[in-house]
């Protein structure tokens, strides 16, 4: 099995980011092989600042390392680093259909809500599929939002493989947990486009005083209540030992607390839980050029396979040989 994935460099990663995905992500890096990948073309898209598109793109890998991303198991690399990938975008271009990116996710929305959207947005499918067909990627951890683009990717690739030969191996979709779904702190799914989320590497204090202003509803203190109704406890549980989220649920069942402690378990768990992944990102930002050097070798590795998948795609619709 070989696994690929891309994080977006955005910003950092948040609760949602890590329970949805990243932890996900990672557990797949025993596989037969994996690359990881920051996605810093895509963040063009709405990131047009130079400066702060370089500091995310650092700030990324230095996360994924501090989360748990073992460069010697996995190949970790930058996207721009592998030109190889932005050439064969072009050659899945010249085949792909305009109807069939004008039903994308991603275009579809941003112009039914009236918003301006670049070319880049339009195109973004053909370029997420040669980031996986570069490296003839089988498996792709997404969320279910996401199995469109894999859908569109076995499209574009059975297309050309129609046309000029078995050249692409065909990816299929691996659907993270739905279960790991993150409440933010208004109760909707935690997404930075709500401006609802609970960072990973936030400073502890400033992360309890963000805690402690989720609202809450007004039953009263002794009134019993559904653990697994509450924004509280479901984000609680995710930072919590069996045996602490076992004691709160029976807690919310008896009745007789106030939120207020609730919150103040949650920002200790928290803090408690994340404390080692905090500790080792402070290791790996004091090292910036072993992360730009574990990059570069991850780079290289990438390159080699993906010009290996680019060739064969040039002699099969005439780029080579002549």
């Amino acid at each position: 099995m070989r696994v690929l994935s891309g994080i977006q460099p955005t910003g950092r990663p948040h609760w949602g980011n890590y329970f949805g995905a990243i932890t996900q992500y990672i557990a797949l890096q025993d596989a037969e092989q994996a690359f990881y990948f920051i996605a810093n073309l895509h963040a063009l898209t709405t990131v047009r600042d130079k400066e702060l598109l370089a500091q995310y793109t650092l700030d990324s890998a230095i996360d994924l390392l501090a989360l748990g991303l073992d460069p010697d198991q996995a190949v970790l690399f930058v996207q721009s680093d592998v030109p190889e990938v932005s050439e064969l975008c072009w050659l899945l271009l010249t085949g792909t259909p305009m109807g069939l990116l004008e039903r994308c996710h991603a275009y579809k929305d941003k112009k039914a809500k009236g918003l301006s959207s670049g070319a880049g947005l339009f195109t973004y499918p053909v370029l997420q599929a040669a980031d996986i067909l570069a490296y003839d990627s089988d498996t792709v951890p997404v969320g279910e939002d996401q199995v469109q683009h894999i859908e569109v990717c076995r499209d574009i690739a059975g297309s050309f493989n129609h046309q000029f030969g078995e050249v692409f191996v065909l990816p299929k979709s691996k659907v993270l947990d739905s279960s790991a779904r993150v409440p933010g702190t208004d109760g909707e799914k935690m997404s930075k486009s709500y401006d609802n989320t609970l960072a990973v590497f936030e400073e502890s204090k400033a992360q309890k005083k963000q805690i402690m202003r989720i609202a809450t509803d007004s039953r009263p203190m002794d009134q019993p209540k559904d653990p697994d109704e509450d924004i509280l406890y479901q984000l609680y549980s995710l930072v919590a030992s069996e045996a602490e989220r076992e004691e709160m649920a029976t807690m919310y069942r008896q009745g007789g607390f106030g939120y207020g402690d609730v919150k103040k378990s949650l920002a200790a768990a928290a803090e408690a839980f994340f404390a080692e992944a905090r500790a080792q990102r402070d290791d790996w930002a004091s090292r910036p050029e072993d992360v730009r050097e574990i990059l570069n070798t991850g780079a290289a590795f990438a390159r080699k396979k993906a010009g290996e998948v680019l060739r064969r795609a040039q002699e099969a619709c005439g780029l080579k040989g002549y």
